[in-house]
């Protein structure tokens, strides 16, 4: 075995000789001067910008969902719920041909989003109240006890708990549109109330002097997610005009009601579908992650991993079945907001500074340079001989981005930063429904793959 000699590890500051050798390494580099002046005047995305990204990402498409308009996310972290009503809001506005714009109230699961969120905090602070807070699962629990972002699975446990409402019955407060002093407060009362229950603990308090002083801080969090989102409908009104003229109303509806009437999803039947290339995940097994989730009691985060050509075909075999794909991706990698473009040529910053920047994906997820940061909805791909270059995003930025609010995704952008897709399970070959059973492994709490979007 290579040992490394001890002066490999001795501190050394750099040398005078060093920096010369460093400018005379400048001084040979062609065009410097000029790179220089670009790049100290333009800065280094505009100066590495290729042009042809933007012609090769023209919005046209083969395959080609109408969606209707985008929604507004505005300035709170919840795309993975913007993205995931999304696609029922498609499947609903097709079947009631629904008239004008019509959306699935955000704010509504939003607002038991926060309070599950502050149940599951306390469950793992008590599980973890014995270790010091030097630990490290206890440290990654303080640094954010809860916040926007979410996963699939996370979001389904909510619905299967609490239904939907249309956005007419829960519409945006301040707090759900901008969720900064919302998550600030809470985090706030969260880290307080961690303190307090890991005293009992260390007390010996009784479980019922535990659960009492949790039921406590609990109704505390509902008042405040109350004064910040409003109260929740618990029946409601549902009316509509269709492309008809026809105007329909459905009186006293549940949200559970609603959901089981109007989308009908079996919620069992959508999986999600990760592509994680590094050596801990090996393909065509399950998943999850340590202290993920929201709902205590309700469902798991489970992820299926699969190669880059399985995770591509099942979202082109559920887009030719008109339907849309929920999918998480490093957003702002290599991409272009304003043009609302994603491509791997749309910068070249390795050859604007003659650096070598290229890593794997598997690097990228093993080093921290890369992980799931966003959700938004595939509603279209451009097949080539049957094989994609293109894919149509929706997203949830408002409209005054992309093309009215929809993006465009190079096939190479897909395979280098998209990381989970969810789709219908009767898209995936029989031999990998079969693994769908299968007992996750269960990966540390701050693996990338529990990253929230």
């Amino acid at each position: 075995m290579f040992h490394f000699k001890e002066e490999f590890f001795v501190t050394k500051e750099i040398s005078p000789e060093q920096l010369a050798d460093f400018q005379a390494n400048l001084n040979t580099q062609p065009a410097h001067a000029v790179i220089e002046r670009a790049v100290t005047k333009n800065g280094i995305l505009k100066t590495a910008a290729d042009w042809q990204a933007e012609v090769d990402m023209a919005p046209v498409f083969s395959i080609d969902l109408d969606t209707g308009k985008v929604a507004n996310q505005k300035q709170s972290g919840r795309c993975w719920m913007f993205a995931a009503l999304n696609t029922m809001r498609h499947d609903i506005k097709n079947k009631l041909k629904i008239e004008g714009d019509f959306e699935l109230s955000q704010s509504y699961t939003f607002f038991w989003d926060k309070l599950e969120k502050a149940n599951y905090f306390y469950q793992n602070v008590l599980a973890t109240a014995q270790l010091p807070t030097s630990d490290r699962k206890v440290a990654w629990l303080m640094t954010t006890p809860q916040q926007d972002g979410g996963q699939w699975d996370m979001f389904m446990a909510i619905i299967e708990k609490y239904g939907v409402v249309p956005k007419s019955v829960m519409p945006e407060s301040f707090s759900s549109s901008a969720s900064r002093e919302f998550n600030a407060t809470l985090n706030l009362k969260l880290r307080k109330d961690a303190v307090e229950l890991r005293k009992l603990v260390a007390a010996n308090a009784s479980e019922a002097e535990i659960a009492k002083r949790k039921e406590e801080m609990l109704a505390e969090v509902y008042r405040m997610a109350s004064y910040s989102f409003g109260q929740p409908p618990v029946k409601f009104d549902f009316e509509y005009r269709d492309s008809d003229k026809n105007y329909h109303i459905d009186r006293d509806l549940t949200p559970k009601a609603f959901f089981a009437k109007y989308i009908g999803w079996n919620l069992s039947d959508y999986v999600s579908i990760i592509n994680a290339p590094t050596a801990d995940k090996p393909y065509n097994h399950m998943y999850t992650v340590e202290m993920l989730g929201n709902v205590v009691g309700g469902r798991q985060v489970r992820h299926l991993n699969v190669d880059m050509a399985t995770f591509k075909q099942v979202a082109i075999d559920q887009l030719k079945a008109g339907e849309s794909v929920w999918f998480g991706c490093d957003v702002g990698q290599e991409s272009d907001r304003q043009k609302g473009i994603m491509d791997t040529n749309l910068y070249h910053k390795d050859e604007l500074f003659n650096v070598d920047m290229q890593m794997t994906k598997a690097d990228r997820l093993d080093y921290g340079e890369s992980l799931m940061t966003h959700a938004m909805v595939l509603t279209g791909v451009d097949l080539v001989d049957d094989k994609p270059t293109k894919w149509k995003v929706e997203n949830s930025w408002g409209e005054k981005v992309g093309t009215k609010g929809f993006f465009v995704m190079s096939d190479a952008w897909m395979d280098e930063y998209c990381y989970q897709v969810v789709v219908n399970k009767k898209f995936l070959p029989a031999e990998l429904q079969a693994v769908l059973t299968e007992e996750p492994k269960v990966l540390a709490p701050w693996d990338p793959m529990g990253a929230l979007a």
